[in-house]
């Protein structure tokens, strides 16, 4: 089973057996997530004429991806936590990076310094302690640990309202002595105060260089994630109460699943998006596609990312919810504009603006429930034909088009004196524009041409939108998925059960180095190697597995000396020993240079810089298999029409023909005006566009004359 818990729906994917898979979709409950989970299983489960009692029992694994973390970072709802940093550097994390002050802001906010603001830290002033310490950037103790300093500020923290402990020490990536033993005094004062509360210590979870987000990093895992522990524990009770016998696990940053008890639960913040980018990754090895495309459309948020010869790339110092971190981070392109976004004229230019914040769960004002008044991407979907009203999640809420109208009419139609289907018409086509810019600039800005690479589309309102935002940019070819609904939840039960540790080494040698040297070099990578590996095992050890069912996959990060940007690399070699291991370490990274840029751009003469060190650990998991049913000619049959809806593009009202995607079969043809329902998702596909559907139920999207 996967779950994608989002911030408006909460999609559930089952997979049988025999590789059959069926998906389910309900409103996100932010109060109790694991009710969501519940409605969406019962939805998904009815296809199969079954109920959650008699299948949870049957589950082998289930993996969830969700948002709530994020939420309670952007919400600034997380534990009151202290920190211990090095004496005269108790501002530190209130500065934050001056990337901090516009991240997330569109370019003209970021031009002009009027316009950015630093949010306010996770741990105030009040609860920030400095201790007299200091390791130069040789990693040498050039000042020791005072260590009644390190008690006292325990005990001033506890005093000051603390509910758990983060300490971070300058250069401790590179000596971690004082900062362990500031965290053994700290638990120990605990101790003797009766006092019982997490001690978090940077190098036990991010031994990484760069203060800001390693500083970041401890305090979300501290802030957010023990929080966040406590929601994922509820869902974990709520399958047990149905009989479920697995342990969940959680989709992480780097595009493994960790289980909900690992200790570095942060790597977990934003995991939704990055169920889609491995369901698509599977999904291409399958069908033989190396480049791909994939754009995820949900309430809230357009996401994309790519895969290049079968690879996706690891962003090792990311940022999320305006804060740069240490996780590693399949990299994505995100921007805030969804199906659920709201639409407001800019009070000073009077042009339509659309988002950042949206309605999530609540729909928009087409939903008389929602307690909404401001108009939604969803109400003009309403309003122009493009969604069945007494159909939205299957019937669960009847929508009110009148009621969006009005709502459309009083704010955005009214005072640009345009009819109301012209002003929803206006807000759809901008949106597709932003987003059909926004995907064309990102695959331009890395070097590539969109001829090269297939676009994959989904999320509940990926195939809405499809056809406006792929028109024109000259894609081999757009695919749908008939589960698009659910494809970040099919990404999940994609994943593999894996753990990753990271750390910062510091290893640089020129093109020409003596094999001595080389040797060495290896030596200094292959024992970051044994230290992460052991913290893998352990993880895995504490989640029953033993030793030799585990997986191990070392990696690292390697740059041309000087350049400024690192590239991940999976390494070529099991152990590192010898000088042809190095030269072999060295090939590797200039041929993913030469894919990543090309190959003209390698730089050897500059020499080669080992900047960290990556241990995988992963176990075998089972993994859902495509459909594969008989082709049925092109013609759909009958019983697959529902019937005809008026559709508005184009300045006028046309009829669309209205297909059950359930009920059409591979090799069916779709000409359109279209529109094509589940319960799930809605496929719209317009004049001038024609669907064909492969015997996997892809839905492979063309302009035709």
């Amino acid at each position: 089973m996967g779950i994608d818990a989002g911030g408006t729906m909460t999609d559930t994917f089952f997979v049988r057996g025999d590789g059959r898979f069926v998906v389910g979709k309900a409103q996100s409950n932010p109060g109790d997530e694991s009710f969501a989970i519940l409605e969406s299983s019962q939805d998904a489960l009815a296809h199969w004429d079954r109920d959650v009692d008699a299948v949870y029992p049957e589950l082998v694994t289930c993996v969830y991806s969700g948002t709530a973390m994020l939420n309670r970072v952007v919400q600034r709802k997380g534990l009151e936590v202290g920190l211990i940093v090095n004496r005269g550097f108790e501002q530190v994390h209130s500065m934050g990076r001056a990337i901090q002050s516009y991240l997330g802001y569109a370019l003209e906010d970021r031009l002009h310094l009027n316009t950015h603001r630093y949010d306010e830290p996770l741990v105030p002033l009040s609860r920030t302690r400095g201790v007299t310490e200091r390791t130069d950037v040789q990693g040498e103790i050039v000042i020791p640990l005072r260590e009644d300093e390190v008690r006292r500020a325990t005990r001033e923290l506890v005093e000051a309202g603390a509910k758990a402990i983060a300490i971070c020490f300058l250069q401790s990536h590179k000596n971690e002595t004082s900062e362990l033993r500031a965290r053994d005094l700290c638990r120990e004062e605990l101790a003797r105060l009766g006092v019982d509360i997490p001690v978090f210590a940077s190098v036990d979870y991010y031994p990484q260089r760069k203060e800001s987000h390693r500083m970041n990093t401890t305090i979300l895992e501290a802030y957010a994630a023990e929080p966040s522990r406590q929601t994922l524990k509820k869902v974990s009770e709520r399958f047990r109460k149905h009989g479920a016998k697995f342990d969940l696990r959680v989709m992480a940053t780097h595009g493994g699943t960790i289980s909900w008890k690992a200790k570095e639960l942060a790597r977990t913040i934003v995991s939704g998006p990055i169920g889609g980018v491995i369901g698509s990754k599977l999904l291409g090895e399958a069908l033989g596609y190396e480049n791909i495309a994939c754009s995820d459309i949900g309430g809230t948020s357009f996401d994309m990312a790519l895969i290049t010869k079968g690879n996706f790339a690891i962003a090792s110092d990311p940022d999320m919810a305006r804060l740069v971190l240490s996780l590693p981070l399949v990299a994505m392109d995100s921007v805030g504009a969804g199906a659920g976004s709201f639409v407001r004229l800019d009070p000073y230019s009077g042009a339509i603006k659309l988002g950042p914040d949206s309605a999530g769960y609540r729909v928009g004002t087409c939903w008389p429930d929602s307690g909404l008044d401001t108009v939604s991407v969803t109400d003009c979907h309403v309003v122009l034909g493009y969604l069945n009203p007494e159909n939205f999640l299957g019937g669960a809420i009847q929508l009110d088009v009148q009621r969006a109208r009005d709502h459309i009419q009083a704010q955005i139609a009214g005072p640009m004196g345009l009819s109301v289907e012209d002003a929803a018409a206006g807000v759809i086509e901008l949106l597709d524009l932003q987003l059909r810019e926004y995907l064309r600039a990102n695959i331009s800005a890395k070097g590539y041409s969109a001829t090269d690479f297939i676009c994959f589309s989904y999320g509940g309102a990926g195939p809405v939108h499809t056809y406006g935002y792929t028109e024109g940019v000259g894609f081999k070819d757009v695919i749908v998925p008939a589960w698009a609904a659910g494809f970040s939840a099919f990404g999940c039960a994609c994943a593999d059960f894996e753990y990753r540790y990271d750390k910062s080494v510091d290893v640089a040698l020129p093109q020409l180095a003596a094999d001595a040297d080389k040797a060495a070099a290896c030596a200094t990578l292959q024992a970051a190697w044994d230290e992460l590996a052991e913290k893998v095992v352990e993880e895995f050890v504490i989640n029953g597995f033993a030793p030799q069912d585990i997986i191990l996959r070392p990696g690292y990060r390697m740059q041309y000396m000087g350049q400024l940007n690192d590239l991940e690399i999976d390494s070529p070699v099991g152990t590192a020993a010898a000088a042809e291991d190095w030269d072999r370490i060295v090939d590797a990274f200039e041929d993913t240079y030469a894919r990543v840029y090309a190959s003209s751009a390698r730089s050897p003469e500059l020499g080669f810089s080992v900047t960290g060190a990556i241990m995988r650990g992963l176990v075998a998991t089972q993994k859902p298999t495509l459909p594969e049913d008989e082709e049925a000619g092109p013609i759909p049959p009958a019983a697959a029409r529902i019937g005809s809806r008026p559709f508005y593009r184009h300045k006028t009202w046309i009829d669309a023909t209205v297909w059950k995607m359930e009920s059409l079969l591979p090799g069916n043809r779709v000409r359109g005006p279209a529109i094509i329902e589940s319960d799930a998702t809605t496929f719209v596909v317009p004049d001038g566009f024609e669907t064909l559907i492969d015997k996997h139920r892809l839905f492979h999207l063309r302009e035709v004359k």
